[in-house]
């Protein structure tokens, strides 16, 4: 039995997914995530993995958080959360590489209650590109 015929739910494609996924909040551009970042209105959380950060750099002041653990530390209510999640209405956004994993956390975190989160369109690549601050990454 194919998992159409079990659930009745007909698959979708990654494409049409993201799409989905990104019709339900705005994203953010990297220069107005910066500003916003900047500004204590917004918290920059980096979701890339170890190799990613050491190869490319990271984001001065932004939160690491790995993807596999982003709900538990972001969720307001959960018990092994990060000291910055204190409450559903925090303004988070989240970053990937290239902003396509990003947009699924983003969601994610959407129905965790986290009402304001979105995610940074390109990722940690456009935010270099955008010349924004990026220092070495550890070694």
């Amino acid at each position: 039995m194919s998992a159409t015929e079990n659930t009745g739910v007909r698959p979708v494609g990654i494409d049409a997914l993201l799409e989905r996924v990104r019709a339900g909040y705005q994203r953010i551009e990297p220069r107005d995530a910066y500003e916003a970042f900047e500004s204590g209105e917004a918290l920059l959380v980096d979701i890339r993995y170890a190799a990613l950060r050491e190869r490319d750099g990271l984001i001065p002041g932004a939160l690491v958080v790995e993807r596999n653990e982003l709900e538990w530390r972001l969720d307001p209510q959960g018990s092994h959360r990060v000291p910055e999640a204190t409450s559903h209405d925090l303004r988070v956004v989240v970053l990937c590489n290239e902003g396509y994993a990003s947009s699924l956390a983003a969601e994610s975190l959407h129905r965790l209650g986290l009402h304001r989160a979105t995610d940074l369109v390109g990722g940690f690549q456009a935010w270099r590109a955008a010349g924004l601050p990026v220092t070495p990454g550890p070694s």
